[in-house]
């Protein structure tokens, strides 16, 4: 049976503003899930609040039927997270990188033969374009053994090139793990998207097409 993950009823509050009023969503192996929101709406505070390293006022956060406090998310290491900004080490060559977070050379060997990777070993991190970077980043945290993935902005400012890449891999993953992303680069993201979810006056509705953003305000 597909594990699913349930966010129900998640509240965040910054000083008098409320971003979150009640945001309740799931997503399960096997399939991708769009989050869209307007900037300030929201999304990424949820992805940290789901990973626990942000405190929600409120969550009831279930994995596969079972209670689980987001605290005990990392862990136990039920859900894998790309953040937004970058996070390796710039001084760091990228051949060096990749058992930091890979002991085991099966991992490791998937790693160093996907797509472009061959190219860019030798390298430094502060010297790869935000493609190759982007993607390597992708290519550490999706390789874990985490059922599900939380990933922010991975399409975010990068070359067509690695897009194209990024969408083949995440597509390829869905089949042993299920994914939930945020980014505004719309296009991108419902080319491979299953289900699709926009945050709005701190609620979650569900769009089904370009349309359907236009018409719930996230597109102009």
């Amino acid at each position: 049976m597909k594990k699913v993950v349930q966010i129900q009823h998640a509240r965040k509050r910054f000083g008098k503003k409320e971003v979150l009023k009640d945001v309740s969503l799931q997503f399960a192996q096997g399939e991708i899930v769009s989050l869209f929101g307007r900037n300030g709406s929201g999304k990424s505070t949820l992805l940290k609040i789901v990973f626990g390293t942000l405190k929600a006022d409120n969550i009831e956060l279930q994995i596969h039927g079972k209670n689980i406090h987001p605290k005990d998310v990392i862990p136990n290491q039920w859900i894998g997270y790309l953040p937004q900004d970058n996070f390796l080490p710039r001084h760091l060559k990228v051949r060096d990188v990749i058992p930091l977070f890979h002991t085991d050379g099966d991992d490791q060997d998937r790693i160093f033969r996907a797509p472009f990777v061959e190219k860019i070993t030798t390298r430094k991190i502060g010297t790869l374009s935000l493609g190759e970077l982007r993607y390597l980043e992708l290519l550490l945290v999706a390789h874990l053994e985490h059922p599900f993935l939380l990933l922010d902005e991975p399409f975010s400012m990068i070359e067509p090139l690695y897009k194209k890449a990024i969408k083949e891999f995440l597509f390829s993953l869905k089949a042993k793990k299920g994914i939930l992303l945020t980014d505004h680069y719309y296009r991108d993201v419902l080319d491979i998207s299953d289900r699709n979810l926009v945050i709005i006056d701190g609620v979650c509705t569900t769009a089904e097409n370009v349309e359907d953003l236009k018409r719930l305000g996230y597109l102009k």
